[in-house]
């Protein structure tokens, strides 16, 4: 048995659906309240799989019910919402549930991987590099980015991450996100404002050395970050916590021309005043630090932003059926 967590939402579901291609029948869905919700839909495709509230599933996970069953746990529930002020909850969802599942599968002999965050970094003033010893220094800019960290540096002073694997995603879009509201990709918000209105909305730059929409990010299409997931599953040698990004920063008006161009339409983008809130813990740059990634030889090849935004508008935004 395989267990996702995570697993009726974005980056959960298009792993779970990638496992089914690859000839896997035995999947264990766990999440939290997903049913009769817009995630549930993400799991329509899923096959040969059951489903376990999150709750549920770790008390019976600790109370031996799966026991000898588990090949591997791939951990992509959290709470992802950067707005999330309640650092009680955020620890207990992020951060001490993490450990639960880590120290399970260690002691069980299982692999585990899990989902850390590149809001670990914070405003990037210690840079975007996921060397060990660069851990202590970052200072997350939000209380969910402080939960990631928090499991990170649990898992370096308790030399769990000699055992586990983690990974640092950057900005990911793709199929399968529709249900996250505001925390859905500008990819996908990017999609919707120019089908319905024929324009794009991006936000101004309040520093001089960045334009207008010259803010960058590291983008990654989820159906390439999810083959990386799955190959160091298949490679287990390699442990510890790694960025996973493209490497490559792009900006938020190289991600509009992508969209205008995938849907065929006009270049029309209107930029607007950043909200007073996000204006001091917003990032104008981020890019993975790929050097310890590369030097496992993984091979999986990364999407540039055009080509990763021209599959998901003509593959998936597009159609009738848009999930993946």
């Amino acid at each position: 048995m395989i267990i996702v967590t995570g697993g009726a939402g974005f980056i959960g579901s298009v792993l779970a659906r990638r496992l089914n291609e690859l000839g896997h029948r035995d999947l264990l869905i766990v999440d939290q309240g997903a049913k009769g919700t817009a995630r549930e839909k993400n799991i329509g495709k899923i096959q040969h799989r059951s489903y376990c509230d999150a709750d549920s599933f770790v008390k019976r996970l600790e109370g031996g019910v799966f026991d000898g069953q588990i090949t591997a746990i791939f951990h992509q529930g959290a709470c992802s919402s950067t707005t999330e002020m309640n650092k009680d909850f955020l620890r207990d969802n992020n951060t001490l549930y993490t450990q639960r599942l880590a120290e399970w599968c260690v002691k069980h002999g299982v692999y585990f991987s899990y989902a850390s965050s590149a809001a670990t970094y914070g405003a990037g003033e210690h840079g975007y590099s996921d060397a060990d010893d660069l851990n202590k220094k970052l200072k997350p800019l939000n209380p969910y980015g402080q939960s990631k960290l928090d499991f990170d540096l649990w898992a370096l002073a308790s030399g769990f991450s000699q055992k586990i694997t983690g990974f640092r995603y950057f900005n990911v879009y793709g199929p399968n996100e529709y249900h996250k509201e505001d925390m859905r990709s500008v990819v996908h918000k990017g999609f919707e404002q120019i089908r319905a209105e024929g324009g794009m909305r991006l936000f101004k730059s309040y520093k001089p050395e960045y334009p207008d929409g010259g803010q960058k990010r590291d983008f990654i299409y989820v159906k390439d970050m999810v083959e990386a997931v799955l190959w160091f599953w298949k490679n287990p040698s390699h442990k510890g916590i790694f960025n996973l990004g493209t490497g490559k920063a792009q900006t938020w008006n190289d991600l509009a021309d992508g969209l205008f161009a995938a849907m065929e339409k006009p270049r029309k983008i209107e930029y607007i005043e950043m909200p007073e809130k996000l204006r001091n813990q917003y990032q104008y740059f981020t890019e993975a630090d790929m050097t310890k990634f590369r030097a496992t030889g993984c091979p999986v090849p990364f999407r540039n932003l055009a080509a990763g935004i021209d599959d998901y508008v003509k593959t998936y935004l597009l159609k009738t059926d848009c999930y993946l």
